[in-house]
């Protein structure tokens, strides 16, 4: 069987990035379309030959801002030809599920979230812009929804990154899907019970929508000491407004990223998303978290045992969880225990299933999913 994979962009190292590795280990022959490659980024994850990228990647020279894509897009995605493939699977945020096949070429589509900016959040992306990006963008967004609407039909299959996901594909696009957690490489973050540091920990790419100001802001009050790890266009804007316990680390190795986990007093997750690998990796150490009461949040995290809540977003509600997480505590293998249902293996086994079930097999597509 003939197999292609369809990833939006190939820029930066993140969750989805992470859960695309992970299936392309597991169908080493396919090859990966993209919009956007950016060879030292992600060449030692995905190599070269193995993607091909869209005609949009000869402008990426120019600016690395993709709202200048958006509109092109929709066109890039379309164009590509699927017809010499069995199978083809898209991992989709925003335009990925919108590729076009034949009758004879099955369409599994994994979907990250309907795209926020175009459903949930539209303003709140706009009201971040001056007055004539806005009008740019309002143009542009009312296009794209139209567009996605129509693309949200063209998948055989769809598996959703979490309930969250799961509903806001029914909410806005009328469509069943199977819920199937992203993988985490639990194992690859070893149980730690010894003492802990005085320190905060964030892992996340440095975009406005993962809320990273709010950390800031509320370690900054508190004088708490936060070690940020991840890069994104966010970095200098935060740096400038981090006080002096704040440390920005950038990309790490594995082996310092665990143990900055496996040492951290707790864990912040401060923005709302549809799912969360980072916290997953921090409880698999044994580090509780201090998450955000929304999203994916609520489907890992498990209030008083692995970590709390706080519910405004802002950094005084997230300020007080700080103080209240202080003064209870959290037993290492119980937050340990809870992660374990989110192993690659136990993904790797129901993706397989939903595979065979797209493509005609014996069983339901949601067998072993859930």
């Amino acid at each position: 069987m003939k197999i292609a994979f369809v990833h939006e962009l190939l820029t930066m190292r993140g969750g989805a990035e992470r859960l695309l590795r992970v299936v392309a280990d597991m169908f080493p022959e396919a090859p990966i379309y993209t919009l956007l490659y950016k060879e030292k980024k992600l060449g030692n994850w995905f190599r070269r030959e193995r993607i091909r990228f869209s005609n949009l990647q000869k402008f990426s020279r120019l600016s690395t801002n993709h709202h200048l894509y958006l509109r092109k897009f929709p066109k890039a995605v379309e164009s590509w030809d699927f017809s010499e493939f069995d199978l083809v699977i898209s991992f989709s945020s925003a335009f990925a599920h919108g590729i076009k096949t034949n009758g004879k070429t099955k369409h599994l589509s994994y979907v990250h979230t309907p795209a926020r900016y175009l459903w949930d959040q539209t303003f709140d992306v706009l009201d971040r812009v001056g007055s004539l990006k806005r009008n740019y963008l309002e143009r542009t967004f009312h296009k794209l929804r139209q567009w996605d609407a129509t693309a949200s039909e063209r998948g055989d299959n769809l598996l959703a990154a979490s309930k969250v996901t799961q509903r806001r594909v029914e909410l806005y696009w009328r469509r069943k899907s199977d819920v199937l957690y992203p993988p985490v490489e639990v194992d690859q973050f070893p149980l730690y019970e010894g003492k802990r540091d005085d320190y905060y920990v964030l892992v996340s790419t440095l975009v406005p929508y993962k809320r990273i100001d709010l950390a800031v802001d509320a370690c900054n009050a508190l004088s708490k000491k936060l070690k940020i790890i991840g890069e994104g266009p966010e970095r200098k804007n935060l740096e400038k407004r981090a006080g002096k316990t704040i440390e920005f680390l950038g990309y790490l190795s594995h082996q310092n990223l665990t143990s900055i986990l496996q040492r951290a007093r707790g864990f912040i997750f401060p923005g709302e998303e549809d799912f969360g690998i980072a916290p997953i990796e921090a409880m698999a150490c044994g580090t509780p978290v201090i998450a955000y009461g929304g999203g994916g949040a609520l489907e890992t995290v498990i209030e008083g045992e692995t970590g709390i809540f706080f519910r405004e977003s802002t950094s005084t509600s997230l300020g007080e969880a700080i103080r209240v997480f202080e003064s209870q505590s959290f037993h290492p293998q119980t937050c340990r225990k809870q992660v374990e249902k989110f192993s690659k293996e136990r993904f790797e086994k129901a993706f397989r299933s939903a595979v065979q079930a797209v493509c005609g097999g014996a069983g339901p597509a949601a067998s072993g999913i859930r």
